[in-house]
């Protein structure tokens, strides 16, 4: 019998839990119509390759900042900004599509602005979590953010295929715009949230501040290795952007059998997430994070070899399973290996690694596809994925033997 997760009984984490998914949904929707609609207006994948580099320049740029931000500011204050301002870049994205002005120069561009609000959001959201519950509670609140992370991304890519199909492309961005209207809402309703601040007293978004969060990465090795390869095994198997070239071109399907395969992968993350949420302490993390890496590649490469459609929603939904345990288990180490007080600027540094390894990943994806074709691009990417995997636990041995009841550095407070 299923059970509802530990996390989801704590009033204010439940709201912005519910909110999320609902936000989720759109920007799922929207960041696949983008793809569509790049693939629309253009037959070249790189076309395609450059939306991952708009998206991550901006968290090159703007994550140490973002995260310094988290730790200094009030974290529920950040977010509302955040959100509130996707609102508007999404709601411009439905005008220009509407009018019949829109380019490649204005999604880029948009795309770029969305991101610099993403480098923003995401460290003050993951360092807001522990704010809400018990440390105990950790891993079933990154289980039950995963699946509503995933379970918008199954509703949004599918029912964002029949909005295209049906509607037309521009009204997939407003429903993106009023999605963010949810997270607000939560936010709203959940009232003041207590955070630790720097007990060297030091306050201020600074050199300074940004300096102490990278120097705690680099002397945590379990911290550090598992940022890396979150980045190299995203670098090599990202081929997301390529998904409308292999479902017109490999598999000859159309918008609608695209949403699916754009949930696919959505659907195996929820049903491994609500696995482990039923789940109590999960020992041997270590093994467990790097197997689901293993096999996160070679679903990658089963996916590239795939000629029919069933045999790629499969692929694609062992991917989704597969990364949604390494997901969960790697964010459940930060978080409970990092005092709160410095949460923020670990979650800025690990952003640049887990988003810029899928963005430049695209980028590579697309080069590869122009010269080669796509499923190449696919399947030597799995190739790679499992290569860094074998290096890396070489490399940083405490990784593999990392069992996940070492000493907590610091706990969150009681609800």
């Amino acid at each position: 019998m299923i059970r509802i997760p530990p996390a989801l009984k704590h009033r204010r984490f439940r709201m912005l839990w519910l909110g999320l998914m609902v936000s989720i949904a759109g920007s799922q929707m929207q960041i696949w119509a983008i793809f569509w609609h790049i693939r629309m207006l253009t037959d070249q994948p790189i076309a395609l390759g450059v939306i991952g580099l708009v998206r991550i320049l901006p968290i090159i740029a703007f994550s140490l900042v973002a995260g310094a931000v988290a730790d200094v500011l009030d974290r529920r204050k950040v977010i509302f900004v955040t959100q509130g301002s996707m609102v508007l870049v999404a709601a411009a994205l439905a005008w220009l599509t509407w009018s019949g002005h829109i380019t490649l120069w204005h999604i880029y561009v948009l795309s770029a602005l969305q991101a610099v609000m993403m480098a923003f959001d995401l460290p003050a959201r993951q360092a807001l979590v522990p704010n809400l519950l018990p440390a105990r509670d950790l891993t079933s609140a990154f289980s039950s953010m995963s699946i509503a992370f995933q379970t918008g991304a199954i509703i949004g890519p599918a029912l964002g295929g029949m909005v295209i199909a049906y509607w037309g492309q521009s009204y997939t961005y407003l429903i993106n715009s009023i999605s963010y209207l949810a997270v607000i809402l939560a936010l709203i309703r959940m009232g003041p949230v207590a955070q630790q601040l720097d007990p060297s007293h030091h306050i201020g978004v600074d050199f300074r501040a940004i300096r102490q969060g990278v120097h705690f990465i680099l002397n945590h090795p379990i911290i550090f290795s598992s940022m890396l390869l979150d980045f190299f095994a995203t670098f090599f198997s990202s081929a997301n952007t390529l998904m409308p070239i292999f479902a017109r071109d490999v598999l000859n399907v159309g918008a609608v059998e695209y949403g699916w395969l754009s949930s696919a992968q959505s659907i195996g993350a929820v049903i491994a997430a609500l696995t482990v949420s039923q789940l109590g302490e999960i020992r041997r993390q270590g093994p467990l994070f790097l197997g689901a890496v293993v096999f996160f590649g070679l679903s990658t490469v089963l996916f590239g070899i795939s000629r029919a459609f069933w045999l790629a929603m499969l692929a694609l939904i062992l991917i989704g399973a597969s990364d949604s345990v390494s997901t969960i288990i790697r964010n459940t180490i930060r978080q409970l290996q990092t005092p709160d007080y410095i949460r923020g600027r670990m979650t800025s540094v690990n952003q640049i690694f887990f988003m810029g390894g899928p963005q430049l990943g695209e980028i590579e994806a697309g080069v590869v596809a122009q010269l080669f074709g796509a499923p190449l691009a696919i399947v030597s990417g799995g190739v790679g994925c499992i290569l860094v995997v074998l290096w890396l636990g070489r490399r940083w041995p405490q990784l593999l033997r990392y069992n996940g009841d070492e000493p907590v550095v610091a706990g969150a407070p009681a609800n």
